[in-house]
């Protein structure tokens, strides 16, 4: 006898709800069809359900997507890096305090005396037909903001080789539920040949059919669910073998959307407003925003990033701030606008030439016209780059480009021996956006304060009346 046995799969949502009423409306259609045909099916999310770029994810801290989850009907997740680090400890101890469905995560460990009573390392389920299946969770192990949070992520693949072997006793098929990047699930499927499938995420690649190493079937389903994964599993009963594994994606974007879901997320979305439009300063003046020039609001927010870390100085790029704001009250809501980047400070250690590099890049079009996309970055262009703490003289070259006539900190040429203590926005700690930056070996994170928790301190300090 073959049995088939399904699961449905989302992940890297990001709290872009814009197709996620489609994206229900066809998950629970799927599953009502398959369970009432007599055979097994489960939901399960993958991670980065949450972004704090939403207001309903800004507002509720998260536990407004738990709540369109539970309406859908998940039965598992793993937690993506946008739960795990952009949020403060008590908060993502509590995320998944009402979740109806499971969360499985092997490698996340609190630092405190409790860990949270929704976390579990492994699961086991048992299909229609009797077959066993055993789930492993991985997240993607960024201990460098994970341990300032009371949090430490294990190394994935030491965790696999201590859960492995009790999974595979007890199950007949294993599932690996990775937010940890397609090199990594390539890396394991090449590693460890006992994981049957891994449903991947973390870094928003599309595998249409899936992929397959050492028999083992990689699957991931992009971003922002625009499409949603589909794994079916075929099992020999006469000869205990799983025979057949696929993996496909399906575009949901024009599917009908689900009705109860465009409502809840209405509801959700004038509940977020009234708590996110409590006042919280009132400005004198309207204060405006330029993406490729000087601005008193940027050049504050810069100085209170430099006094705030207690850097020696600070850089930061005006295209963190979306638009200016009125004269008058300024809520929540607004902050939010205009920045909505779940990005934090960070202070690197430079040394006079890499300090010099470092702001000679800074100065090019290339890097303050670059429309980035991703590493904490929600705007649209990188913008001007503002300095607190040095003095940067230069000229404009016919190109466009400016180039550096002089840098001076505290009234003195920068050293080519002497260590700078420089504040910026974690975005350039990552990639190759400013190679001095990311590879400067000593970085010191501030958690949970996003850019907008200094930019509503700013306010407050310079601007209310």
């Amino acid at each position: 006898m073959l049995e088939k046995i399904y699961f449905y799969y989302t992940n890297d949502l990001h709290s872009n709800f814009s197709n996620w009423p489609q994206v229900a409306g066809y998950l629970k259609e799927q599953k009502e069809k398959i369970t009432q045909g007599n055979e097994s099916c489960w939901l399960v999310d993958i991670g980065d359900h949450v972004d704090r770029v939403d207001p309903i994810a800004e507002a509720f801290m998260g536990k407004a997507n738990v709540r369109l989850m539970n309406d859908v009907g998940y039965d598992l997740a793993t937690l993506g890096n946008n739960e795990g680090i952009t949020m403060a400890h008590e908060d993502l101890h509590e995320l998944y305090s009402e979740a109806t469905f499971q969360v499985v995560c092997s490698n996340l460990h609190s630092l405190t005396d409790k860990e949270p009573e929704w976390l579990q390392r492994v699961t086991f389920m048992q299909s229609v037909g009797g077959v066993r299946i055993g789930v492993i969770g991985l997240t993607a192990p960024f201990n460098a903001f994970y341990e300032l949070l009371d949090w430490h992520v294990s190394d994935p693949l030491e965790t696999l080789d201590k859960y492995i072997h009790h999974v595979k006793e007890e199950a007949d098929i294993i599932i690996l539920l990775s937010h940890l990047g397609l090199n990594e699930d390539q890396e394991i499927a090449r590693r460890i040949d006992d994981i049957d499938i891994i449903i991947g995420g973390h870094t928003h690649h599309l595998l249409r059919t899936g992929e397959t190493i050492n028999d083992t079937v990689i699957t991931a389903a992009g971003k922002h669910c625009t499409f949603t994964g589909e794994v079916i599993l075929t099992w020999d009963h006469s000869d205990q073998k799983l025979l057949k594994k696929e993996a496909y994606t399906n575009d949901v974007s024009h599917l009908p959307k689900d009705l109860n879901t465009v409502q809840t997320l209405r509801e959700l979305v004038d509940e977020a407003d009234q708590l996110l439009e409590q006042p919280i300063t009132h400005l004198k003046e309207s204060l405006e925003v330029k993406w490729f020039q000087h601005t008193e609001l940027m050049q504050k927010l810069t100085d209170v990033m430099k006094h705030w870390t207690q850097a020696d100085a600070a850089i930061l790029n005006a295209g963190v701030l979306l638009d200016g704001l009125p004269a008058g009250d300024v809520s929540g809501k607004d902050v939010h606008r205009i920045c909505p980047h779940p990005i934090n400070p960070c202070v690197v250690e430079l040394d006079g030439d890499e300090l010099t590099e470092v702001i000679r890049a800074c100065l090019t079009r290339d890097l303050t016209e670059l429309k980035l996309k991703g590493f904490g970055f929600r705007g649209e262009v990188i913008g001007k780059m503002i300095f607190s703490g040095l003095d940067v003289e230069t000229v404009v070259r016919e190109d466009g480009n400016a180039s550096v006539r002089s840098i001076r900190y505290q009234g003195e040429p920068l050293k080519s021996n002497k260590t700078y203590h420089i504040a910026t926005a974690d975005t350039f700690t990552f990639g190759r956006l400013l190679p001095e930056v990311s590879r400067s070996e000593e970085k010191r994170y501030f958690l949970p304060e996003f850019l907008r928790d200094l930019l509503t301190y700013t306010l407050r300090t310079y601007f209310s009346s």
